[in-house]
């Protein structure tokens, strides 16, 4: 079933329920007030007679032979006066002793031949009156009455009827034009929808569909990406596989050695993009890391140092303890930033020189620096702005030009940063900074 379909059946139904529990309410309450006010007219048309009767002068009562006088009679009412000695003195019907007759004073209910009679007895300083109603006269005159007031109970539900479907359809346009809106789009369209002329109701519904529309034009962007890389990055290497192999292929000896030599090393620095290509798609893929294990400082530093390409543990200047605490990110991602910037500081800087490998926390504070110095020749403003970009190489022959990039994709992800400094003297020095696991 449709929202508006249910929204129609549900408040058609309450506003119907509604509306006739309180028209049976008011037909109830109109229909004793009725009776009521007819009762309280003929127990005053009593009074009335009674009052006038008594202004006659008593002799007129004693006269035992006085003719009976004739009221006019009124249409659906009758009226009978007794005297005290029980004659009947005045009467508006000469036919209808039987319901006029004195009886228990007070409404009664009597039947004479098919009609009922509502009869009012009264009786004052000996003087007995009664009046009496027809019955079919007062139900014709309540059901002229209660189709008055029906009428417009049932115009004003009809017309709420209408009112609910006119507001329930013009509030539900906006969905419908969305609905249509979105039927209409080309599949690879990802653009944000539109929020102009939008209910406020529906905008956190609408930001939330943009906001997944972002997410998956991002997912798409970045596989996109991923594929150009590839495609770019392996297709050199492959190429030179390919040389030197059908290089070895046609020569004997030392030369065919040397082709399948370089082979090799074609394929190893083949496996080191790829691996450093689909890390850099997990991290950016927002994968999850988490294996359990906690982010030790000191643990994290030393399997940096074991994983590095070109461990060399006499080059590394280390302090004397690691900051105890955890760091808060995946200690798989934090190992991998590390080594990465370890691996470029051996890369690049003097091979005899020494690297200074740190790390500063006090505790209370929400970061944690490792800083990594070598005493390489440096490098210039314009290059520091340029180290964190895919493929991008200080040196053309060295690396794949991911190092880098993953360690700034790791710090992004995760709250932090990566910083570079090459004071003009000469050197550089790596700044990785990361959160600190709550504690």
């Amino acid at each position: 079933m449709s929202l508006r379909a249910r929204l129609l059946l549900t408040l058609g139904l309450t506003l119907a329920l509604l509306w006739s529990v309180a028209a049976a309410w008011l037909m109830r309450d109109l229909e004793e007030k009725f009776v009521e006010t007819l009762d309280q007219r003929l127990a005053q048309s009593a009074r009335m007679v009674a009052g006038l009767v008594l202004q006659l002068p008593l002799d007129v009562w004693a006269d035992a032979e006085h003719p009976v006088l004739s009221i006019p009679s009124i249409e659906g009412l009758a009226c009978q006066v007794h005297s005290p000695q029980g004659e009947i003195m005045a009467r508006t019907h000469a036919d209808m002793d039987a319901v006029l007759a004195p009886g228990e004073s007070g409404h009664a209910y009597r039947q004479a031949g098919d009609v009922t009679w509502r009869v009012f007895t009264y009786e004052r300083n000996g003087i007995v009156i009664t009046t009496a109603d027809r019955m079919d006269e007062r139900d014709m005159l309540l059901s002229g009455v209660i189709r008055v007031a029906v009428v417009p109970f049932m115009v004003a539900l009809v017309g709420s009827m209408v009112a609910l479907w006119l507001g329930i359809w013009r509030g539900l346009a906006p969905l419908t034009r969305l609905r249509a809106s979105l039927a209409q789009r080309h599949p690879d369209a990802l653009a944000p929808v539109a929020t102009y002329g939008l209910p406020k109701e529906i905008r956190p519904l609408i930001e939330t569909l943009n906001a997944l529309l972002a997410r998956v034009q991002q997912t798409i962007l970045r596989e996109q990406r991923f594929t150009n890389d590839a495609a770019h990055e392996l297709r050199t290497p492959l190429t030179a596989i390919k040389t030197h192999l059908q290089v070895a292929r046609r020569v004997e000896g030392q030369a065919a050695i040397a082709s399948l030599s370089h082979a090799e090393e074609g394929v190893v620095r083949l496996s080191s993009t790829l691996d450093q290509l689909l890390t850099l798609a997990r991290v950016e893929g927002r994968i999850r890391f988490d294996d359990g294990e906690a982010s030790r400082v000191a643990d994290v530093a030393e399997c940096a140092l074991a994983d590095s390409h070109h461990t060399r543990p006499e080059r590394f200047v280390l302090p004397s303890q690691w900051p105890e605490t955890a760091l808060a990110m995946p200690r798989e991602l934090a190992i991998t930033a590390l080594r990465n910037l370890l691996d470029n500081a051996l890369r690049h800087g003097p091979v005899e020189t020494p690297i200074i490998f740190d790390a500063q926390w006090e505790p209370g504070d929400r970061f944690l620096i490792f800083s990594i110095s070598d005493q390489g020749p440096g490098v210039d403003d314009a290059t520091l702005k340029q180290l964190t970009q895919r493929f991008w190489r200080a040196s053309k022959q060295q690396g794949s030009g991911l190092g880098l990039a993953i360690v700034a994709a790791i710090t992004e992800r995760f709250g932090g940063e990566v910083t570079f400094a090459s004071p003009a003297g000469g050197g550089f020095t790596a700044r990785l900074i990361v959160p600190v696991a709550h504690t």
